[in-house]
C-alpha cells in the first residue's frame, strides 16, 4: 500500500521540503501539501510592498509553479494534529490522514501579554499585512501636514522592524509625505544579539533616513493612539506596526508532540517526540550543537533539503542524517540601501553600498529560481 506524506505549510521550509521530497521519493509515496494560502510568499521581501504594492506579483509564487503535478495541494488552515490516529484537522471540519507528516507551519506574532498591543497594532506576517500597512501609512499621510506630520511607530528593531521602517521611509521620500518615523526597541541596542559593528552600520543608515530610534524602554501598554513605556514616557501614533517577536502556531500547542510555546522540539534529524512526525522552520526548535537553530529564512532553506530527504529515509527504513546549520552571513535592507555582515568567502566583515544591495537581491532571486525557475527569478530581480 502506498504511504502518504503530508507537508504542513508553504513558507520557506514547506516550499523547500516539497521540492526535496519530490526528488527523494520520485512518486514512491503520495505527497500532500497543506497550506492556508495557495501561494508561497517570499516573506523576507514582503516589506517592499509597503512602499509599492505592485511588488506583490513578484514575491507571491503560486504553489502550482512549485510543486510537481503528482503532488496534491489542499488549501486550508490546520487546527490540530492527532498523532495517535495520524490525522490532521482543518478549520473547515475536514481531516487529512497521513503516514508521515512534516510540520512547517511557520510562526505567528508574539504579544507577550502587553495590554492593547494586539488590538492596536499591525503586523507583517503575510502579503495582506504588508498591503494593509501601505494603505494605513498612505491614509495617515493624506490627513497630515508638514506642521502636523503623521506619526508612524515600528515596535521591535529586529530584522523585520528595521526593514519595515526603511520601506516606510522610502514611501515618505518617494511621495514627499509628511511622516515622522520612530523605531522602538525594548533592549539596549537595535538588532539585539548581533555584532556591534553590524548594529552600528544599521543604526547609521536608519538615522540617515531620518528614522528616530528609541531603545532600552519596553512598551507596557498600547492604546488606539498612544503607546506607553516602562519609563512612563508616551508616544502618540497614527500607525503602529508591531514586529517585536514571534511564537509558534496555536495548532501545535494542543498536540501530543513535545513543544515549547507552540514550537515543536525536534532533533538535528528533524524527528519529534513522535517518529512519524518531523518538524523544521519557525514551527520547530531544532537542536544544534551550540543551541537551537535560529528561526531565519536562511536556516529554513538549508534545513528543508535534509528534512525532505530524512522523511524519505524514514519511509524506506534507512538511517537519518543529522543536519548542522551553517551561518552564511546576514543581509539587511534599509530601504534602497543594504548592509552585509560575515558573508562567506567575503574578506570584509561588514559593508554596505552597491555590493551589499546586489548580494541581498541575489539571495532572494536564487531562492525564487530554486523553487520556481529562472524566468520567474529574472522577472522578480528589479523588485528585490
Amino acid at each position: 500500500m502506498t504511504e502518504t506524506v503530508v507537508v504542513l505549510g508553504a513558507g520557506y521550509a514547506g516550499a523547500g521540503a516539497i521540492k526535496s521530497l519530490e526528488d527523494a521519493l520520485d512518486d514512491e509515496a503520495d505527497i500532500i501539501w497543506l497550506s492556508d494560502h495557495d501561494h508561497h510568499l517570499v516573506l523576507h521581501e514582503a516589506h517592499r510592498c509597503i512602499r509599492d504594492p505592485s511588488v506583490r506579483q513578484n514575491i507571491t509564487i503560486p504553489v502550482e509553479e512549485i510543486k510537481s503535478p503528482h503532488t496534491r495541494f489542499i488549501e486550508g488552515e490546520v487546527t490540530d494534529l492527532d498523532c495517535d490516529d495520524r490525522e490532521i484537522a482543518l478549520a473547515d471540519g475536514s481531516t487529512v490522514d497521513y503516514d508521515y507528516a512534516l510540520v512547517t507551519l511557520g510562526s505567528q506574532t508574539a504579544y507577550y501579554g502587553i495590554d492593547g498591543l494586539e488590538a492596536h497594532s499591525f503586523t507583517l506576517k503575510s502579503l495582506d499585512d504588508a498591503l494593509e500597512i501601505h494603505d494605513e501609512v498612505k491614509e495617515a499621510a493624506r490627513d497630515a501636514t508638514p506642521d502636523d506630520p503623521a506619526q508612524v511607530v515600528v515596535g521591535g528593531a529586529g530584522l523585520s522592524g528595521i526593514q519595515t521602517a526603511g520601506e516606510i521611509a522610502e514611501f515618505r521620500d518617494l511621495h514627499h509625505a509628511p511622516i515622522e518615523i520612530t523605531l522602538v526597541e525594548a533592549l539596549e541596542e537595535i538588532f539585539p544579539g548581533n555584532d556591534p559593528e553590524l548594529q552600528g552600520a544599521l543604526r547609521k543608515r536608519l538615522l540617515e533616513r531620518d528614522i528616530e530610534i528609541s531603545t532600552a524602554d519596553p512598551i507596557t501598554e498600547a492604546d488606539e493612539d498612544v503607546i506607553h513605556f516602562e519609563s512612563d514616557a508616551t508616544l502618540e501614533h497614527d500607525v503602529f506596526v508591531w514586529a517585536g517577536g514571534v511564537t509558534g502556531q496555536d495548532a501545535m500547542g494542543g498536540t501530543e508532540l513535545d513543544n515549547e510555546h507552540n514550537r515543536v522540539n525536534a532533533a538535528a534529524t528533524f524527528e519529534t517526540s513522535d517518529d512519524r512526525v518531523f518538524a523544521l522552520g519557525d514551527s520547530a526548535i531544532v537542536d544544534q550543537p551550540e543551541g537551537p537553530c535560529p528561526p531565519t529564512a536562511q536556516a529554513a532553506w538549508q534545513a528543508a533539503e535534509v528534512a525532505g530527504e530524512n522523511v524519505a529515509r524514514a519511509l524506506h527504513g534507512q538511517p537519518l542524517t543529522s543536519w548542522t546549520h551553517e551561518d552564511k552571513g546576514t543581509l539587511v535592507s534599509v530601504g534602497e540601501k543594504a548592509v552585509a555582515h560575515n558573508v562567506v568567502n567575503v574578506p570584509i566583515n561588514t559593508f554596505g553600498g552597491p555590493a551589499a544591495k546586489f548580494l541581498k537581491k541575489a539571495v532572494a532571486a536564487r531562492w525564487i529560481r530554486d523553487i520556481a525557475g529562472s524566468s520567474r527569478a529574472a522577472r522578480a530581480w528589479p523588485d528585490m
